[in-house]
């Protein structure tokens, strides 16, 4: 028997991954898991300072970038989700959105992660990377990745409901 309690969905808030999303909280609820969604906002200090040596930003500007993601990431949730499927959403900040993901599940016990991938191809990928695959090679536990566009399993429960009767 698999017992997955925990499903982790990284997001970037694009639509990979709110396909990924889907089928997180489907998974999840057909498990009987509880569903946590993850945000990685980087370090604007940081990647400013890697990219153009030493240059000033406000004092307030992560805090804003970290505040506004949070509420973005909250209002991925329904209250059905909070209820059912005991759904919390978290945003950290990390310098790789991939070691940030890894981190997580290995210190939340997670036993899915789902996380969405554009397809790119090769010779984007070669230069870009991907942290799908970043995420896949290193994570604690098993790994869905789900493209969009892609073959949807997950259906409104309006049609699963139809399906089943015809």
């Amino acid at each position: 028997m698999i017992a997955i309690k925990k499903v982790l969905v990284a997001t970037d808030f694009g639509s990979a991954s709110e396909t990924a999303l889907n089928y997180g909280r489907a998974l999840a609820g057909l498990l009987g898991g509880a569903l946590h969604v993850l945000h990685v906002t980087e370090n604007v200090y940081l990647a400013a300072a890697n990219g153009y040596g030493h240059t000033y930003m406000p004092p307030e500007l992560q805090r804003d970038i970290e505040h506004g993601a949070q509420e973005q990431t909250e209002a991925l949730l329904t209250e059905e989700d909070r209820l059912t499927l005991h759904a919390k959403a978290v945003t950290v900040t990390f310098n790789t959105p991939a070691a940030a993901i890894v981190e997580y599940a290995k210190t939340n016990g997670i036993d899915l992660i789902v996380v969405g991938t554009h397809g790119r191809g090769a010779f984007s990928h070669l230069f870009m990377g991907s942290v799908a695959e970043r995420v896949v090679r290193t994570a604690p536990c098993p790994v869905l990745t789900v493209r969009n566009p892609e073959h949807e399993f997950v259906l409104p429960d309006a049609l699963v409901a139809v399906s089943r009767t015809t």
